[in-house]
């Protein structure tokens, strides 16, 4: 049975690299799978496939490296999985959405106690960190844009103390996705 795989790729265009999004579709088809879209120019891609997504993480690794020449970290999630972190979302405490940005950061697994402590100690007044599950949820109270501090916060993320790197997406971004 087809299911509906929900993919983030990290970085798939910095650092110098620039993929268009029908190299990237053309990409994700030579691995057999279906109704590949692709959603903004940010390595958001949208496939069916009968495999299960762990499956589909290393395999989908290994192909953009081997095609591109360079690392791109995976995650893939369901749409089930998509519409629970919105939910939870609208659940933090403080969070207005005219005033203030959320990000979330999907992460390949739920990380230690440890690495999770170390990452609290980076909170702020202005900044608040939630993990539920796979995903991390950086609360900024202001505008994100405005301010320095998200590439430190991600920098800190994406290095250690959090497993296997991050892909941190905007709210508007993940309510857009699940729409398509």
């Amino acid at each position: 049975m087809l299911r509906t795989h929900l993919t983030f790729l990290r970085a798939i265009n910095v650092g110098g690299h620039t993929v268009k999004m029908d190299v990237l579709r053309s990409l994700f088809e030579e691995l057999g799978y279906a109704h590949v879209s692709t959603f903004i120019a940010s390595g958001n891609v949208i496939f069916e496939s009968e495999a299960p997504p762990s499956d589909l993480e290393a395999q989908i690794e290994a192909h953009l490296e081997q095609e591109l020449g360079y690392e791109v970290a995976t995650f893939i999630r369901s749409p089930a999985e998509l519409a629970a972190t919105v939910r939870y979302a609208a659940g933090i405490p403080g969070y207005d959405p005219e005033a203030d940005s959320l990000h979330v950061a999907f992460l390949k697994q739920v990380p230690a106690d440890s690495a999770w402590s170390k990452l609290l100690e980076k909170q702020t007044s202005m900044d608040t960190f939630y993990l539920k599950g796979r995903e991390y949820y950086w609360h900024c109270r202001g505008k994100s844009a405005t301010r320095s501090f998200p590439m430190q916060c991600w920098s800190a993320c994406s290095n250690s103390p959090l497993p296997c790197g991050i892909s941190p997406r905007y709210k508007n971004s993940r309510l857009n996705i699940l729409l398509k």
